[in-house]
C-alpha cells in the first residue's frame, strides 16, 4: 500500500505588493486531494514599505497544542486551529524575523535585523533570552542578552540570520552571509557544522546529514555525513504561464526560488518555491512525488512550511 500523502501548512510573502493589496497569507495544502486552501489573507495596514519588502507577509510557523504560532516581521502571532488570532507579542529586538522553531516550552525566533536569535517562553508568554551572533578574527562567537531590557545589541544585519532549527542537541542556525550551518551549545559556544552554498535557506540536521534549500542553484539537497548527496530540482514553469513577470521591481521573487522546507518523515520531505508552489520529494525513490501550486503570481513566494499536525 502506498503511503498516505500529508497535509501541510504554509505561509507566503508577496514581493512588490502595494498598500491595499495582499501581502501573503496562511494556507493548508492537502496532497491527497492535490489542493490548497487559504485561511488568512495578510493585508495589515501598518506594514512598512521601505526596503526589500522585508516587512511584508507571514513567515515561520510552529505549533504548541492547539496554538499555531506564526511570525511576521516584527511580531509573533498566536492563532487557534480555525486561524483566528488569539494573541500577539512584540519585542524591541525582534526585527525582520524569518524562521521559528519550538523545542520543549521554548520558541526560538530569528531576528535578522539584529543578527540574533530570541527565545519566547510559551508558559510565561514572554521573550526571555537572546543571543547575538558575532564574527571575531574569522571565528564565530557571540553573547547572550536580556530582551526585556534596553541593553541588547544595536540593529545590524551583517549575517542575515534567517533559519533556526532546535532539538535536544542544541540550536542550529544559519544566514545568507554565514555561509555555514552553525551550532550553539549549552555553553553558548558557536561551532560550524558544515559549509553551505551561498544563498542557502532552511538548513537543518536530518538523518545523518544536513538538509537545505540550495536556493541559488534551484535545488533541494540532502548531504550525508559520508559526503553523498541527493539533489531535487525545484519546480519551474513555462514563462507564458507566470503572471506579473513584466514588473520591473528588484523586490520581485524570481521563479524557482526555493524557501520553506520540512521533513514529513524519514523518507519524505517538502519544499516551497516561487511562484507559490509546494513539492514533495521522495528520498527513497529519488523523485519528486507531488506538486501543488497556490498561485502563478511570480511575486507570491512560499516562506514558512510545516506538517499540519491536526489530521
Amino acid at each position: 500500500m502506498s503511503q498516505k500523502l500529508p497535509t501541510l501548512v504554509a505561509t507566503s510573502v508577496v514581493r512588490g505588493s502595494q498598500q491595499g493589496e495582499s501581502h501573503g497569507g496562511i494556507f493548508t495544502i492537502n496532497f491527497e486531494e492535490q489542493a490548497g486552501q487559504q485561511h488568512v489573507d495578510w493585508n495589515s495596514g501598518d506594514i512598512n514599505f521601505e526596503g526589500r519588502g522585508a516587512d511584508r507577509g507571514l513567515r515561520g510557523i510552529a505549533f504548541d497544542g492547539d496554538d499555531i504560532y506564526v511570525a511576521a516581521s516584527d511580531e509573533l502571532f498566536c492563532y487557534d486551529r480555525d486561524f483566528n488570532i488569539s494573541a500577539s507579542y512584540r519585542n524591541r529586538y525582534l526585527h525582520h524575523c524569518h524562521e521559528i522553531s519550538r523545542h520543549d516550552r521554548i520558541l526560538f525566533l530569528t531576528s535578522t535585523g539584529f543578527d540574533s536569535l530570541i527565545a519566547f517562553d510559551l508558559d510565561q508568554k514572554a521573550f526571555v533570552w537572546g543571543f547575538h551572533l558575532m564574527e571575531i578574527d574569522r571565528k564565530w562567537g557571540g553573547h547572550t542578552f536580556e530582551p526585556r531590557s534596553d541593553t541588547g545589541p544595536r540593529s545590524m544585519n551583517n549575517f542575515h540570520v534567517n533559519s533556526v532549527f532546535v532539538n535536544a542537541t542544541g540550536i542550529y542556525f544559519s544566514g545568507l552571509m554565514t555561509p555555514a550551518l552553525l551550532h550553539l551549545n549549552q555553553q553558548y559556544e558557536v561551532s560550524t557544522v558544515c559549509s553551505l552554498p551561498t544563498g542557502s535557506h532552511n538548513a537543518q540536521p536530518f538523518r545523518e546529514g544536513v538538509l537545505f534549500n540550495d536556493t541559488a542553484n534551484n535545488a533541494v539537497r540532502y548531504v550525508g555525513r559520508d559526503g553523498r548527496s541527493q539533489e531535487f530540482s525545484v519546480k519551474e514553469y513555462p514563462e507564458s504561464e507566470i503572471r506579473f513577470t513584466n514588473i520591473d521591481d528588484s523586490k520581485i521573487a524570481r521563479q524557482a526560488f526555493g524557501r520553506g522546507l520540512c521533513a514529513v518523515n524519514d523518507k519524505l520531505i517538502a519544499g516551497g518555491s516561487s511562484p507559490s508552489t509546494i513539492s514533495l520529494y521522495d528520498l527513497e525513490a529519488d523523485l519528486t512525488a507531488a506538486t501543488v501550486n497556490l498561485s502563478m503570481d511570480i511575486r507570491n513566494a512560499v516562506h514558512g512550511l510545516e506538517v499540519w499536525p491536526y489530521d
